[in-house]
């Protein structure tokens, strides 16, 4: 799944996204820290890994999503 940042904090390593539908979505420190990234910035696109109906894993878009998160 794809989406747009919305926030980012740097220090907590959590923030929000914007899905294509305009859904407003947060990611806990877990979600960022699962993937290779060391900062977000506002309107950058990401690949979104979900789990149990959270994000559990943030990457850019260009980016794959590994296999364990991209069951719903």
């Amino acid at each position: 799944m794809q989406a747009t940042v919305r926030s980012f904090d740097e220090t907590t390593r959590s923030g929000t996204v914007f899905l294509d539908d305009g859904t407003a979505l947060e990611f806990a420190t877990s979600a960022f820290d699962a993937g290779p990234l060391r900062l977000l910035r506002s309107g950058q696109r990401v690949n979104l890994g979900m789990s149990g109906g959270q994000i559990a894993y943030v990457t850019l878009s260009t980016f794959p999503v590994p296999e364990d998160f991209q069951r719903a």
